[in-house]
């Protein structure tokens, strides 16, 4: 076992049994590297990334391999998820250098890692166009020993290229609702009119996107719109990227029609997409909608919930040592589980057929609604938790949980559930904990921007759904050390890294929202909900700042920007200011409206411990009354739910 065995990250502890002399990224490997004057190689990857294991299984298992890392390199393993800022820097430096980018990720440093050669995946043996990885590490260990010069200047150049990304915008006068209009035109400019979704092959889930294009389809009654989103979310509920069987979302599709998923299953995709289907349905109420919401937020209760109540990071695509083996069905397997007759209907309902949609096997999916086959997937999920399950990447990171945690609490509110109430309040006890003295990411990892404003968020919306007032001065404490310590004094919105993090290379600042929300878009929106929460003109103003500093870059590629665009919404326009006072049944009412009604930019206040907030000043705690107010005007307080539902409506 290599240096590797003593990490806690499942994709290093894959990589413990490898001849290679792997270091964890630290000072250990940057000091040996200077001593030696060697340069570093630094792999970048994840736990559930195929390409990974194919290049671990083909060059980082082979002797001959290791012996050249061992003799003329340093080499550095790190998980991307562990360390996104770290995979932010050096992605960049790909991108610069190749015009693409992904995992593996493969760069060559010098010892103050600058980076100076990067690639990705490199086969073997010369092939498809690449070179193989043996041919690659001779020439640049040849070249730093022999043109050192134009190493270092190629290192120099790309450092710059890569602080210059960070300093580019330009701060917008104005946010006004013709802008986000414009920015969601620009986007349906790319939707499939017949698969849903955007563009062609591979398709990803655009949780992010969809929900900016429901805010504004509401905001303007705009059917087409609204369109776009209802086909997209219920292509992708009949498609095969979505477990037919267990609930949840596979990561994305290989093709335009959402049938063949990429077969892992990522916390966040899981998280963004319960939280967009919950929002559906409360604009539409389809019980597609409804359906999909609950079994995947059930998947993560059932799957990726641990016992002290935090949520796990990934499902493994691979199982057997084949990509999808866990999840496709033939014919005959479920005839003889769900007997001939019923076994039939399932497999023509579903499209499980002799020939198969997948290596000869079977992905379930769907045409239509398939109405109530409740029972049958029941017996096909029992018999389906028999096989040899895919490996679970069981770390915790603190921001990917506050995701999960507010697509959770919005569930518990808009569902009125108190099984999904119980689990939100686990997992914000578990975060709370997690706080103290100071947050961190995962283990011994300190936390990035994207922790502080993910669990931030968690935590506030854990408040409207628990009224427990902890999770709210959390979340307040949580934005008070971003704001102190990941603020960019000279370019507006926040940094990456706080400002007493390690020195690397450049200081990241992620501003696209990608797969994932950006911290910077997240940041904005906590501020922007505890502005109205405490009265705060400060963060409304910080929030207003650091929005006007990316909406330039929004505006140009609205795409990347989706949750960005949804919280530029809430700023152009007027939230509502709801609070609840009293307790029993009337308030139980009284809150249902407000969980079930689609109003996207609005604060909810109630509870015995918020009595010193603003919204609750000099409001009578013992009765159950309803108080709705927007843009400094206040309506007439009612305990009539239908009255609530009218007020919440104009």
């Amino acid at each position: 076992m290599n240096r590797l065995a003593a990490e806690q990250s499942p994709y290093l502890l894959q990589h413990a049994h490898n001849p290679v002399d792997w270091y964890a990224w630290g000072p250990e490997a940057f000091e040996k590297a200077r001593r030696e004057n060697k340069p570093i190689f630094l792999s970048i990857g994840y736990s559930t990334c195929h390409w990974c294991h194919v290049m671990e299984r083909e060059s980082f298992e082979s002797a001959a391999v290791a012996e050249i890392l061992n003799r003329d390199f340093v080499s550095i393993k790190v998980d991307r998820e562990e360390r996104p800022d770290v995979d932010s820097i050096y992605m960049t430096a790909v991108q610069v250098m190749t015009n693409h980018g992904g995992w593996p990720m493969s760069v060559f440093m010098t010892p103050d890692g600058r980076p100076f050669y990067a690639g990705t995946y490199f086969p073997p043996v010369d092939r498809h166009g690449l070179p193989s990885f043996t041919r690659v590490l001779g020439h640049v260990a040849q070249a730093y020993r022999t043109r050192r010069d134009e190493v270092e200047e190629a290192g120099n150049e790309i450092r710059n290229a890569i602080a210059h990304s960070q300093h580019m915008l330009q701060a917008a006068e104005v946010l006004d609702r013709h802008q986000l209009d414009e920015a969601a035109e620009r986007i349906v400019r790319n939707y499939d009119p017949k698969n849903g979704g955007f563009g062609s092959a591979p398709k990803f889930p655009p949780s992010m996107t969809l929900d900016f294009l429901m805010q504004v389809a509401w905001r303007t009654n705009d059917a087409r719109l609204l369109e776009v989103v209802t086909h997209t979310l219920t292509k992708m509920a009949f498609g095969g990227m979505y477990d037919q069987i267990g609930g949840g979302f596979h990561r994305y599709s290989v093709d335009a029609i959402w049938l063949v998923p990429h077969f892992e299953k990522m916390l966040y995709d899981n998280a963004l997409l319960a939280r967009v289907y919950t929002r559906a349905w409360q604009l539409t109420k389809d019980p597609l909608f409804v359906r999909i919401a609950r079994e995947t937020l059930d998947f993560v209760a059932r799957e990726l919930t641990s016992p002290d109540g935090g949520f796990y990071s990934t499902l493994d695509a691979d199982s057997e040592g084949e990509e999808g083996k866990f999840y496709v069905w033939t014919p005959s397997q479920v005839r003889e589980i769900l007997g001939e007759e019923d076994g039939r209907a399932f497999c023509e309902l579903f499209d499980i057929t002799e020939g198969g949609n997948f290596e000869g096997h079977n992905i379930p999916h769907l045409a239509s609604d398939p109405g109530d086959v409740e029972d049958a997937k029941r017996k096909l999920y029992a018999a389906r938790e028999q096989r040899i399950r895919p490996g679970r990447d069981e770390k915790i990171l603190s921001g990917w949980n506050g995701w999960m945690l507010a697509a959770f609490a919005d569930a518990a509110l808009a569902f009125d559930s108190d099984a999904y109430r119980e689990i939100t309040r686990r997992n914000a006890d578990f975060l709370l904990a997690r706080c103290s003295p100071r947050l961190l990411r995962h283990a011994k990892i300190p936390a990035l921007l994207e922790d502080f404003s993910g669990v931030a968020w968690g935590l506030t919306l854990a408040y409207e759904a628990t009224h427990d007032r902890r999770y709210l001065d959390a979340a307040r404490s949580l934005m008070d050390d971003v704001l102190a310590r990941f603020k960019d004094e000279e370019n507006g919105g926040f940094f990456d890294t706080p400002t007493d993090h390690e020195q690397l290379i450049t200081r990241p600042k992620d501003l696209f929202d990608n797969a994932t929300p950006s911290g910077n878009s997240v940041a904005c929106d906590v501020l922007l909900r505890l502005a109205l929460l405490f009265g705060s003109e400060e963060y409304a103003n910080e929030a207003t700042e650091a929005l006007r500093t990316v909406f330039p870059l929004a505006q140009k590629y609205p795409n990347g920007f989706g949750f960005l665009l949804g919280v530029a919404e809430w700023r152009a326009g007027a939230p509502k200011e709801i609070a609840l006072t009293g307790s029993g049944e009337t308030f139980n009412a009284l809150r249902r409206v407000v969980g079930e009604e689609f109003r996207p930019h609005r604060v909810l206040v109630a509870g015995e411990g918020s009595a010193d907030l603003p919204l609750m000043k000099d409001r009578p705690a013992e009765r159950a009354l309803a108080y709705v107010c927007e843009a400094y005007m206040c309506q007439e307080p009612t305990a009539d739910p239908e009255r609530l539902r009218a007020l919440l409506r104009l």
